[in-house]
């Protein structure tokens, strides 16, 4: 900063450097896209502010003065850097941005508040997506996914984060012989037919299990609870499920001994989008089983 209390302007220094490059006003004006008199006066700007003589005019066109041959390395060194701060800057404000898929009933507020509160200037987008849909991640729709395991994804190809566990709750219609019941084992349901679960994994306790003989494929969830309303079928879901108490006519019941739902994180192996272990770090600080 000069004594007049005025900073360099980079733009003064640019077309320095191109007058010094051309060392001919004319030339330097066309390529600058200004006129030759304003491209002169922005010149004599820059010489008033440095105090010194940078350029002068000879019969063939212009040349350095011995200042004008001290400045130019310089004037150089410090467009380049400020392009690799303006690039650098471009850069951190395209990968600040990401978007998270969660499936049913799953609610990630908390985790998404977070990295909002970490990363105001983050672009952080959420994606609702059907028990159907967990492709979504293997076709790049969404950069990580909030589910419950196991999830058909090959491991080789998928980085997991174990987010929290929470019980088991079989869910019965009202006046079911077990809707009385204090709690019920895992082994008296072990002889159940299950139908396809949300992400048709081979597991034996998926998140979300529908059981009863002959009981048919059901994409939706909510016509699984209705199925179960009207007495056709019995479902094991997480205790998290709050859906379920929305209907008056189901009942839900404890299970003992069956093995804890799962909630995960699962982003792409490799992935270089440096938000994802944001959102990973936010995650794990932010959500937990929720309360019985």
């Amino acid at each position: 900063m000069n004594d007049q209390g005025q900073d360099l302007e980079l733009r003064l220094v640019r077309y320095f450097t191109v007058v010094a490059a051309h060392q001919h006003f004319g030339r330097a004006a066309a390529d600058l896209h200004v006129a030759q008199p304003a491209l002169s006066r922005q010149i004599q700007r820059l010489e008033k502010y440095l105090g010194a003589r940078l350029l002068e005019r000879t019969p063939q066109g212009t040349r350095l003065t011995s200042a004008g041959q001290t400045f130019l390395p310089q004037a150089r060194a410090l467009l380049q850097a400020a392009r690799r701060a303006e690039s650098a800057v471009r850069e951190q404000a395209e990968t600040e941005r990401i978007a998270i898929g969660y499936v049913e009933d799953l609610v990630i507020t908390a985790a998404v508040r977070e990295l909002r509160r970490r990363y105001p200037d983050a672009e952080i987008a959420t994606r609702h997506l059907s028990c159907r849909d967990v492709g979504a991640l293997s076709d790049k729709r969404v950069d990580a996914l909030i589910a419950r395991a196991p999830l058909p994804l090959a491991a080789e190809d998928v980085f997991t984060t174990p987010l929290y566990e929470e019980p088991r709750m079989l869910v019965v219609p009202r006046g079911h012989p077990l809707a009385d019941r204090a709690s019920v084992t895992a082994e008296e349901l072990a002889g159940e037919e299950a139908a396809p679960c949300a992400f048709e994994t081979a597991d034996d306790w998926t998140s979300y299990r529908i059981l009863g003989a002959g009981v048919p494929p059901i994409e939706s969830y909510e016509d699984k609870l209705e199925l179960v309303a009207s007495g056709r079928a019995i479902a094991v879901l997480p205790v998290g499920d709050r859906r379920s108490s929305l209907r008056p006519h189901l009942v839900t019941v404890p299970i003992e001994g069956a093995p804890p739902s799962q909630v995960v994180l699962v982003s792409r192996k490799g992935d270089p989008n440096p938000m994802i272990r944001s959102l990973r770090l936010a995650a794990k600080a932010a959500l937990t089983a929720p309360a019985a």
